[in-house]
């Protein structure tokens, strides 16, 4: 294969897988890390990715680079709407609660919550918990579900409750489960996102919740944003779309984090 063929794979895996490691493209083209490092420096001076520590993103992979629900709500649907079909499994019965971090993930998982039968609880309630506003407004008349939110200044861009109040309020919540989101979640770094105000409520969640499972489609992984929320350790279950880079899996494992594949 001509050198010219195989940087435009390269190329289209790391648009289409969001991160590529070098060790993981020399053993698909079994050629040696150093010739692959030598394509990345030409894709990279090209303009048609970035080189990180041990691969490559997509030039628009930036640290402090956020899009709003409205845009990530009509990204990636298919693959959502798996991973929240995985979760909505692992929602208990009635006499339980649960908290929805903000994200279009979660909100998927809301829009099943409000269209599941009242008898699968059992006759009881679920108690949700929540910050996002659009989440709140799914599940504000949802049969069998006793909804909560938490207060807070609301952040435009996310249209989800920051700040001290919101951080102290979630310390003093215990629920059975929290379903977490992140914007990145990468093999030494752990759970991150972009906004500082957001990592300290996504903290108090993963630290409140008795069980923690982060939602985060493939686009998400080996990524790292600006703010680290929470380690690997710090979460029990990873639901995702596609399994893990090498590297990323060896990390969730020796962490004890259980994949699961929707």
């Amino acid at each position: 294969m001509f050198a010219e063929e195989r940087q435009q794979l390269i190329s289209e895996l790391v648009t289409e897988r969001g991160r590529v490691s070098v060790t993981d493209l020399a053993e698909r083209f079994s050629i040696t890390t150093e010739t692959i490092r030598r394509d990345l420096a030409a894709l990279e001076d090209s303009g048609s990715l970035r080189r990180v520590h041990g691969g490559a993103v997509p030039t628009d992979r930036l640290t402090t680079r956020e899009e709003s629900i409205f845009e990530r709500a009509i990204q990636r649907q298919s693959e959502k709407l798996r991973i929240a079909s995985a979760a909505l499994a692992m929602v208990p019965g009635a006499s339980a609660s649960i908290l929805l971090d903000a994200g279009s993930t979660t909100e998927i998982l809301a829009d099943l919550l409000a269209q599941r039968a009242p008898s699968s609880l059992g006759g009881g309630e679920l108690v949700v918990i929540t910050h996002a506003i659009p989440i709140a407004g799914k599940l504000s008349s949802a049969q069998g579900i006793a909804l909560q939110t938490l207060g807070g200044r609301v952040r435009g861009l996310t249209q989800a409750a920051v700040g001290q109040s919101t951080v102290d309020a979630a310390y003093r919540l215990r629920p059975d489960l929290a379903f977490i989101g992140a914007n990145g979640i990468h093999p030494t770094f752990g759970l991150s996102t972009p906004d500082p105000e957001e990592a300290a409520v996504k903290a108090a969640f993963v630290k409140s919740g008795r069980r923690v499972v982060a939602l985060a489609d493939s686009s998400k992984l080996d990524a790292e944003t600006l703010v680290q929320f929470a380690t690997l350790k710090d979460v029990d279950t990873l639901i995702t779309d596609r399994q893990p880079s090498r590297d990323l899996a060896e990390a969730l494992a020796e962490a004890g984090v259980e994949v699961v594949v929707a």
